[in-house]
């Protein structure tokens, strides 16, 4: 790794509260605990220019046509009025390349910069856009018959595959969150493409924070309450409960969204807490006895390797990167269908002695993923972009 770049890092979510968004501090604490020059620029609500260290963040203002697209997530389609400001903030700080992580609206900015510039353009994906536009084109067409339903789903996500694929195209590296989505880009754009995974803080997220022991067997769910993340398949996994006669059992969902208001009316015992950060979110994980993740959309899972992290397994869906982070019959199960998932959580349920050896293998297995090897990853990685000749 040279220490000696100059990376100026272009994120669509930098304060928010998603996998990006953590991602994109932790990147900027790591430049900035080892020294390198790293600028961070991404849309806020003012316009600002920090330096600490040897870091510098440009804040972006939104302006008044700024929309959500999510929970404290916007795009703004007039970002772009910044690119004169922006274009001298990376001229500026002699930038080496340009890295950004999404087709949002810092994304877009970044990647007119490093063509107008000439400089080399770096692009890591972290969202699959086209399953979340299937997901919530479904719920929106729900009048529409099922057959009718999933064609236009199936058209939507193609398409918007197609446009993802070409955005990304424009970068001379890739990187990618998991092994299936590095297979993918290569194949689909031909460009090089490196595994950049996450980290976990592992003192953060620890067993130790436990402090609930009424003996209530506790499924939990962290993320989004939003269709993309199948959160509705909880409902039937306690119909499932019931039926096979469990009772001593309780829901905790940590999060918030559009389908909180449909779970808060389907599930029976569920305690719901809304947004959660630091150690309350480390309390809630470590108060959970299994991590019940049901979404077929994430491209890695930060937080099912906080979950593992807390010494709580997880059962996961056997789609996008969860699969890569649990450990099958070791730190948790990964579901081939929505009836495996439902046997795996029983059987997690009725045999304790077993629970336990999942506990302490699921700690064991996140504590092997460090931020700091993640970001020494795409160091090397950006390397490799200024030795191609272009």
């Amino acid at each position: 790794m040279r220490n000696c770049l100059r990376i100026a890092f272009f994120t669509d979510t930098f304060d928010e509260l998603n996998g990006l968004a953590l991602t994109s501090r932790r990147f900027e604490e790591f430049a900035r605990r080892r020294g390198l020059p790293f600028l961070c620029i991404y849309a806020a609500e003012a316009t600002k220019h920090m330096k600490k260290g040897t870091t510098t963040a440009v804040e972006l203002g939104r302006s008044r046509f700024a929309f959500g697209i999510d929970s404290r997530m916007h795009f703004d389609p007039l970002l772009w009025r910044h690119s004169k400001y922006a274009a001298e903030a990376v001229t500026a700080f002699q930038a080496d390349l340009i890295h950004i992580t999404s087709p949002g609206d810092a994304g877009q900015l970044g990647a007119y910069l490093a063509h107008s510039l000439r400089l080399p353009l770096v692009a890591s994906w972290h969202t699959n856009l086209h399953e979340f536009a299937a997901w919530r084109l479904r719920k929106l067409l729900a009048f529409v018959p099922p057959r009718c339903r999933n064609f236009l789903s199936t058209v939507a996500q193609d398409e918007v595959l197609r446009a993802v694929i070409k955005f990304y195209k424009m970068a001379r590296v890739l990187l990618a969150p998991n092994e299936d989505l590095v297979a993918l880009l290569e194949r689909t754009t031909g460009r090089l493409t490196y595994l950049m995974p996450r980290g976990v803080d592992s003192r953060l997220f620890s067993p130790a924070r436990r402090d609930c022991h009424d003996g209530v067997f506790r499924l939990g769910f962290v993320g989004r309450l939003r269709p993309e993340k199948n959160v509705r398949f909880l409902a039937e996994l306690e119909q499932a409960l019931i039926s096979a006669g469990r009772t001593n059992y309780r829901f905790l969902i940590v999060g918030e969204g559009s389908e909180r208001s449909w779970l808060e009316r389907h599930l029976r015992n569920a305690d719901f807490t809304g947004l959660l950060e630091g150690e309350a979110l480390a309390r809630a994980y470590a108060n959970m006895d299994l991590f019940a993740f049901p979404s077929r959309t994430e491209t890695f899972g930060n937080v099912v390797l906080e979950a593992l992290a807390s010494g709580t397994p997880a059962v996961v869906t056997c789609y996008g990167g969860p699969k890569f982070l649990v450990q099958p019959g070791m730190s948790g199960h990964v579901a081939s269908d929505n009836r495996d998932f439902v046997e795996a959580t029983l059987s997690l349920m009725s045999d304790p002695e077993r629970h336990t050896g999942l506990r302490e293998a699921a700690r064991a297995r996140a504590c092997a993923f460090s931020w700091e090897r993640v970001f020494e990853g795409v160091y090397e990685a950006y390397d490799k972009c200024l030795q191609i000749k272009q």
